[in-house]
């Protein structure tokens, strides 16, 4: 994720099946949040709250998607900066279909408005996740609230501090490799790798849930009442939904249709089918029968620890990734849930916040050259770097791991706070009771 290249003279010119590539995985990530996300919530909440569910992750989407382009683009790729950028580019201002952004390689490039686009998604599906965590209780302006609060404070200042550097064509020797550093985001700068969005998106997300959850406090009747999914059907849809999306999500973020894209359009598939095997097995095994709820839960288990390693891993360390984060993230979601004693409604942080650091910290594990991984490569040398060292770039991991943590839990309580302090998070008794379709929308799922 690069930081956009002026138009100039002589500057080199987008590939068409770039352009083709970037916008078919943009249509995909879309896809992912809607209708993918919102069926795979949908089908975990009970009847009575399926339409509020589909509301809030299709307006948190298309609230994020407008902010994006009038502010968000320009804080998190728009200069130099640890944290954020500047607001040169605050309402897409100078961005045209001639401009363009750079990618991994040196003098290719893709149009700007596509990178915008791609990146927009990002920032919204990683929103809309959030709300998993404390669905079927919470008021609908605080949810959209808290979006604008979290968006802007929480998630694009962990985008930049990834993510942003000037591109490899800012590179020509040691002392231009020294500026880009300087100005590059601080966990970037320090060797970072997350190739598309392990701390980001999936940590960056769960511990939100998982503060929202805590803030907001249980629902009504948990731990004595049913609260079972109604509907594996929409659920086993959505999941569906999100792995044919995840391959835009994790294969588009190379930026280029090229042999990048490839490697992480086949991890994703392995790590997902892996983590699906996995958590199939352990349920079995630790509950005497498998489910269709938890075979598609570890679906989405390997998808998340893939993400920040798909590029950057070779075939087989995806499928340990996938192995570790099917078992892993079952646990996530049992053990470590009542551990927590979060109701965590649809498991955000059990998937998201276990998978996403398990897949971060294995990036550095299994991108080693030695272990078939692609290695850090050198733009100076214009080669891999020959000193990949698994001890430095996990303990390097760990740091992306814990600055997000801890990144995303202070803004997510702050943000939580000020939202009840305006506009009320919790809904009444009697509406949660009476379930949030018709108390808050007016409007029923089914009609019977």
């Amino acid at each position: 994720m690069l930081a956009p290249l002026a138009a100039q003279a002589g500057a080199p010119v987008p590939d068409k099946a770039d352009v083709a590539w970037m916008s078919v995985a943009t249509l995909l990530v879309t896809m992912m949040t809607i209708p993918g996300l919102a069926l795979f919530y949908g089908g975990m909440v009970r009847a009575k709250n399926m339409l509020s569910i589909l509301m809030q992750v299709l307006v948190v989407f298309a609230v994020v998607v407008v902010l994006w382009a009038a502010y968000g683009y320009s804080l998190a790729f728009g200069g130099d900066g640890a944290f954020f950028g500047n607001l040169s580019k605050i309402f897409l201002r100078g961005v045209t279909a001639e401009s363009t952004a750079a990618t991994f390689s040196k003098g290719v490039v893709i149009p700007e408005l596509s990178f915008v686009a791609f990146q927009a998604t990002f920032a919204a599906i990683t929103c809309a996740l959030v709300v998993g965590a404390f669905a079927e209780r919470v008021r609908f302006p605080a949810v959209l609230l808290f979006s604008v609060l979290w968006f802007s404070f929480g998630y694009l200042p962990i985008a930049h501090a990834v993510w942003y550097w000037a591109g490899p064509d800012a590179i020509t020797d040691a002392k231009s490799l020294e500026a880009v550093v300087a100005g590059a985001g601080f966990m970037w700068a320090r060797g970072a790798l997350d190739f598309a969005g392990g701390t980001v998106v999936h940590i960056n997300a769960g511990v939100a849930g998982l503060v929202g959850a805590w803030v907001i406090g249980r629902r009504i009747g948990y731990g004595r009442e049913s609260m079972a999914p109604h509907s594996l059907v929409m659920t086993m849809i959505g999941a569906s939904l999100l792995w044919v999306g995840w391959f835009g999500f994790n294969a588009g973020s190379s930026l280029e249709a090229n042999g990048v894209a490839a490697l992480a359009f086949a991890n994703t598939l392995l790590a997902a089918a892996a983590a699906t095997v996995s958590w199939t097995l352990g349920e079995w095994v630790g509950k005497g029968r498998p489910s269709m709820l938890g075979a598609a839960s570890g679906a989405v288990s390997g998808l998340v620890a893939i993400t920040p390693a798909c590029g950057f891993v070779g075939p087989m360390g995806a499928l340990v990734i996938g192995l570790v984060a099917g078992v892993s993230c079952l646990w996530g979601v049992n053990g470590l849930k009542r551990l927590l004693g979060a109701d965590d409604s649809l498991d955000v942080f059990g998937v998201h916040g276990v998978g996403g650091i398990a897949g971060a910290l294995l990036t550095g594990v299994f991108a080693a050259p030695s272990l078939g991984g692609t290695g850090v490569f050198d733009y100076v040398a214009n080669a891999v770097a020959p000193d990949y060292s698994i001890g430095a770039q996990v303990w390097v991991q760990l740091q992306g791991v814990l600055l997000t943590v801890v990144w995303s839990a202070v803004v997510a309580f702050v943000a939580f706070r000020l939202v009840d302090l305006m506009v009320g998070l919790r809904v009444p008794e009697e509406e949660e009771r009476q379930g949030l379709d018709i108390s808050a929308h007016g409007e029923t799922a089914y009609h019977v």
